[in-house]
């Protein structure tokens, strides 16, 4: 048997890779062209969750990461190529997408901009939004990126999508129930699931989709509690958690450490899972299959926090402490090459 390389064994019969998903045998040297000219995708850290954008004292372009399974502080990526928060974001097992937000003058921004996860650098342009949107929500699968909802200048009931492993703008999918912003998405590989928001208060509307078809969004239930203010939602490919978030009126815009969870492939109101470590909004989550985290956000008085935590999705219980980002900052988006979605 010949020696294993890149998906296939070299053997004095040779078959060159015609795809990405391409098995077989080759030479060496087709192998290497293959790869530095992208035709296959080089194999990506699986745990590999990245953080890009947010607010410190002003608006930043910083992208890090960290390995999800692991605990530690969070090591520098590269830069986004547009400074911007009060994004959002959406990754396929190798590509990580940022959509819309807020840049350093203050204007809502259509710009989509992306990254190969398994290689730090700075992200190139990927394309459009349909307008100009600030506070997005987004969730994917391995094919899907889909951006929902925001505010453009209005609240937007506009859900769209792109295909993550190529480039260009989005594509019309739907409608969501009601329109809003600041919400969160999360997903399985089939659904995906608009969590809270703003409609002139906070929500505890859950919509979702079937991502691999468009369409117009259905009700799915209501969290526990209307949050709005980006509450950080992720999840494993059976259920979805939103962690902390801001409260309606009726609670004098509190912020909140509460983590609710649901099981995706049914519907119905969300249960109790557990609290982060404090109250906070405007913050960030991802997650491989196993582990959730929090990233960052503003806490009660409205100060920024460098705080990374996780939970283990499939079981409940409090937040554990994981590591620090390299500065506090709000309003910033994660990806990952292993959340639910995949």
């Amino acid at each position: 048997m010949g020696t294993r390389y890149l998906g296939g064994y070299i053997t004095a019969t040779e078959q060159t890779p015609s795809s990405s998903s391409a098995t077989g045998v080759w030479q060496i040297q087709e192998a290497l062209t293959n790869t530095k000219g992208e035709t296959w995708q080089v194999p990506t850290p699986s745990g590999r969750a990245l953080f890009g954008g947010g607010y410190e004292s002003a608006v930043v372009n910083t992208i890090e990461f960290v390995d999800i399974a692991s605990t530690g502080n969070a090591a520098d990526f590269g830069d986004l190529s547009t400074a911007v928060y009060y994004m959002d974001a959406v990754s396929s097992s190798t590509r990580g997408v940022w959509g819309g937000g807020l840049n350093t003058g203050g204007s809502s921004v259509n710009e989509l901009q992306y990254v190969s996860l398994g290689s730090a650098g700075n992200s190139q342009d990927f394309g459009d939004l349909e307008a100009a949107n600030r506070q997005p929500m987004a969730l994917s699968n391995s094919t899907r990126g889909v951006f929902a909802g925001g505010l453009n200048p209005g609240y937007s009931n506009i859900i769209q999508y792109i295909t993550i492993a190529s480039t260009g703008n989005t594509t019309d999918f739907g409608d969501l129930t009601a329109s809003r912003f600041a919400g969160s998405g999360t997903s399985s590989s089939t659904r995906g699931l608009f969590m809270g928001g703003w409609v002139g208060d906070a929500t505890n509307v859950i919509d979702y989709i079937t991502i691999g078809s468009t369409g117009n969004a259905t009700d799915f239930g209501d969290l526990t509690t209307g949050k709005g203010t980006y509450l950080g939602a992720t999840g494993s490919s059976t259920r979805g958690l939103s962690m902390g978030g801001m409260r309606s009126s009726t609670y004098s815009y509190d912020k909140v450490d509460v983590i609710d969870y649901v099981t995706i492939a049914s519907t119905g109101n969300a249960s109790d899972f557990g609290d982060l470590s404090s109250a906070r909004h405007y913050n960030s989550a991802t997650s491989n299959n196993t582990r959730g985290l929090s990233v960052g956000g503003a806490d009660s008085s409205s100060v920024n926090v460098d705080i990374v935590e996780y939970v283990t999705i499939a079981s409940t219980g409090n937040a554990t402490d994981f590591g620090n980002l390299s500065a506090a900052r709000n309003g910033l988006a994660a990806v990952s090459a292993s959340h639910g979605g995949l």
